[in-house]
């Protein structure tokens, strides 16, 4: 009778050790980030944190730019926070988190914070690293302490995430979140209003690489792989990886530093600083904005004259030229600018002009011709469709009423 040894070995079974495959090989042994990236444990009321520190000489430059402070933060205050004008440059803490997710909510954590500050002419960079999820409290803790000294924050799209994920994990904790106290500039915002025409990407990395001139090494990790990067320490104990994190969180901040100090610059005297025509139409626009008139006037002015000025941007700058004057009730200057823009064939030009002549010159039969004009243009083959939307029912309009009016001989 078969035994059961042999009946298995008759369905394929293996039986007894030979021939079995080798086990599989061990997972490499971790590496903590200690081991990785030199730091300091500091101790805190909820335990230890680990944080990473380094200084930046005021010999530094970032790509083209230092980050010292060069000019005035007078406009940018008057722009985004006028508390920003009162803080002296110490005062200032640059934050920037590498976080668990994009989502924001209450399961994401910021498990990298970096922020710096100036000590005299000397940057300090410090990383507050959560090696655990335990310990989170006392990176929180360690953050604060950190942000003691100062009255204003700095950030890049930190308003929209940063900021508010930093408060509710404070929050969770049951801890005083130091943010909501301080003065914050976003840099995003200001970004997007000074080179929004020129860059169509004004992501910070961009604004690093096209602005300040620097280009990041190969030991920087893109911003959506990080998670991932942290999951796997989280499970590995691998911190080598980390590093590039830590590098991508310095850079940002390092780069928030210098991109303020270039703004500054460019703001306190844009004629002298900025290469672009476009970048001082931008700054004009942002002149105006703030109420200072005369400056805004000037650059619209010098960007208008610099051959490197798109031709469509200087059709706008004029326009807007042309409004300013309008709303001072200076008309000589308005009606020489329409004057200009109607040999370009701008509609708008003769719109204003028709309307001019119309109503403060009482002159009926040149409003008549400037409609007339306009609307030629517009039935020419090379009009847009745009142009006809935005224009034709209101010219033909008017010449219905112009007409009217010089039958009545009014």
């Amino acid at each position: 009778m078969p035994s059961l040894s042999d009946k298995l070995k008759a369905l394929g079974v293996q039986v007894g050790a030979r021939n079995l495959p080798p086990p599989p090989k061990q997972l490499p042994e971790a590496h903590p980030i200690e081991e990785i990236i030199p730091g300091i444990i500091r101790s805190t009321p909820h335990g230890p944190a680990f944080l990473a520190e380094t200084a930046y000489a005021s010999s530094y430059r970032h790509g083209q730019v230092g980050l010292c402070l060069e000019a005035s933060l007078g406009c940018i205050a008057d722009w985004a926070d006028t508390r920003l004008a009162e803080c002296d440059v110490e005062e200032f803490a640059f934050l920037d988190t590498e976080t668990s997710g994009l989502s924001g909510g209450t399961g994401t954590y910021a498990f990298l914070i970096g922020a710096g500050r100036f000590e005299g002419d000397t940057f300090h960079l410090t990383q507050f690293f959560m090696r655990d999820p335990t310990e989170e409290r006392a990176q929180l803790h360690a953050l604060a302490e950190f942000l003691e000294p100062c009255r204003a924050l700095v950030t890049f799209n930190g308003k929209s995430f940063d900021a508010p994920l930093l408060n509710t994990r404070y929050t969770l904790h049951g801890q005083e979140s130091p943010l909501p106290e301080l003065a914050h500039l976003d840099l995003l915002t200001l970004a997007r209003r000074l080179w929004r025409d020129r860059l169509p990407d004004r992501s910070l990395g961009n604004l690093e690489n096209k602005i300040l001139g620097f280009e990041r090494t190969g030991e920087d990790v893109p911003g959506w792989l990080i998670p991932q990067i942290y999951f796997d320490y989280l499970r590995g104990g691998d911190a080598r990886p980390i590093a590039g994190i830590f590098y991508h969180n310095a850079m940002d901040i390092v780069a928030m530093a210098a991109l303020l100090n270039h703004m500054a610059c460019l703001l306190a005297d844009p004629l002298t600083a900025i290469e672009h025509a476009l970048d001082l139409v931008a700054v004009g626009k942002l002149l105006e904005a703030l109420g200072q008139i005369e400056q805004a006037v000037t650059l619209f002015n010098h960007g208008m004259a610099r051959n490197d000025l798109p031709e469509e941007h200087y059709w706008l700058t004029q326009q807007r030229l042309s409004f300013i004057h309008k709303k001072a009730d200076n008309m000589v200057a308005a009606v020489e600018v329409w004057q200009l823009a109607a040999e370009g064939r701008q509609i708008y030009a003769h719109v204003e002009l028709a309307k001019f002549y119309e109503h403060k010159q009482r002159d009926y039969r040149r409003a008549l011709d400037w409609t007339q004009t306009a609307l030629d243009l517009l039935n020419r083959p090379t009009a847009s469709s745009h142009e006809r939307r935005q224009w034709l029912t209101d010219l033909n309009h008017r010449r219905s009423r112009l007409q009217k009016k010089l039958a009545r001989g009014t």
